[in-house]
């Protein structure tokens, strides 16, 4: 229990809280709406924005937090035009933002040391901007599904039906694409690109076992992915392991135990 009153497992445990709440209600969105392919293409067009936040000498969250929001609103407008099919232009973005992200990362002089964490998760590096980017967005999550519930279920559900009731379909699709775009970005330092999509959709589907209501789901999916994250850095921790695969190796089994029941 001494390892509590270190200041960088206090800000895991704080990171995993902010995390598993912004998680488990945009994943909620993911899962309902079938968005996972979409979401792991952001999650590794992200990488651009890592690469050249580090070769511009800026923080790379921030960097890959544009990036990837300009990678979603791009794979949206493409999919939409008709003449490109969705996956083509989720391939398109997903192998420009890797491309961009090596070349910046092998044209930065010096090593990268941050690099291990970004690519694999490292939640014991999570700093105080960290855990203010998480915070202020599990702030306006909660406040955007608070304020436009109904919308944003009715889009997830069906999207056509919502746009005949006269629902803002297309500002309601983009924004959510921001938003998981920022989700993504904010976890990387937790999970990495690897396995940063993981973290969006098995805390959910394993709450989805248990219920089909969109708040009950999102609600479970915070305690479901808080658990994750607590039982995965300790076994990280424990046996000197990237936190990433950790926590998403323990939210798989979690995942199957409730399958089985």
């Amino acid at each position: 229990m001494d390892i509590l009153h270190y200041t960088f497992f206090q800000n895991a445990l704080l990171g995993s809280i902010l995390a598993s709440i912004v998680c488990g209600i945009i994943g909620t969105y993911i899962v309902t709406r079938r968005l996972v392919f979409i979401s792991g293409g952001i999650t590794h067009a992200s990488f651009g924005g890592i690469g050249l936040g580090v070769l511009l000498g800026i923080n790379p969250i921030l960097s890959a937090m544009v990036f990837a929001i300009l990678s979603a609103f791009g794979v949206e407008w493409m999919s939409r035009r008709g003449d490109v099919r969705e996956d083509s232009a989720i391939a398109v973005f997903w192998t420009f933002g890797m491309s961009i992200g090596i070349i910046c990362c092998f044209l930065t002089p010096g090593f990268m040391p941050d690099l291990p964490s970004f690519l694999f998760g490292s939640i014991l590096t999570i700093g105080y901007t960290d855990l203010w980017i998480l915070a202020i967005l599990a702030i306006v999550v909660i406040a955007i599904f608070t304020f436009m519930y109904r919308e944003i279920q009715s889009v997830a559900f069906d999207s056509t039906f919502a746009m005949s009731q006269g629902l803002h379909v297309r500002f309601i699709e983009y924004m959510m694409m921001a938003l998981i775009a920022m989700a993504i970005v904010s976890t990387l330092r937790m999970v990495g690109i690897v396995l940063a999509i993981s973290l969006l959709t098995i805390p959910q589907m394993t709450a989805n076992v248990f219920t089909y209501n969109f708040k009950k789901m999102a609600i479970l999916s915070i305690g479901i992915g808080w658990i994750d994250c607590l039982l995965g850095l300790g076994i990280s921790y424990w046996l000197n392991v990237p936190s990433g695969a950790c926590i998403i190796f323990i939210s798989i089994i979690i995942y199957a135990i409730a399958k089985l029941k």
